[in-house]
């Protein structure tokens, strides 16, 4: 399993602009709420746009894997879960389950990629331990639960 995370709850309410021809939630929607989340997760962990600044680097997606499993509507009450799974020298895999709490349904399961860059040269940079170290669940350092 790797290291263990704190997992982040970002609240959703799908609103009338999300929705799609076929009356339901856009998949472009999905990974703006990926992003958000993602974010949000972040400046909760004491690292928000300010900090990466000062640091002259930050986060940008490499990539998205995501699996539509049920589909949103609008008015729905949605949580984004998401967390940390691994930290590679210069990248991060997050993953991410958006739920619907009303059915208990996972209406998506997805995980990006994300590369650590310093903004200035455009290249890769090596993640602070600091970062890692603030994604990590308090008191259990990296081994996982058996």
């Amino acid at each position: 399993m790797g290291m263990v995370t704190n997992l982040y709850r970002h609240k959703i309410e799908v609103v009338a602009d999300d929705i799609d021809l076929q009356g339901h939630v856009n998949n472009l929607v999905y990974l703006k709420w990926m992003q958000d989340a993602a974010v949000a997760h972040s400046v909760d962990k004491g690292w928000g746009q300010a900090e990466y600044d000062q640091l002259r680097c930050g986060w940008v997606v490499r990539s998205h894997q995501i699996e539509y499993r049920w589909p949103a509507f609008e008015n729905d009450q949605l949580e984004v879960v998401t967390w940390v799974e691994s930290f590679r020298r210069a990248s991060c895999i997050r993953k991410y389950e958006v739920q619907r709490p009303s059915d208990q349904k996972t209406l998506a399961i997805a995980q990006t990629n994300w590369a650590f860059l310093n903004m200035d040269k455009r290249m890769p940079a090596k993640v602070p331990q600091e970062i890692i170290d603030a994604f990590l669940v308090e008191g259990l350092g990296q081994t996982a639960p058996s």
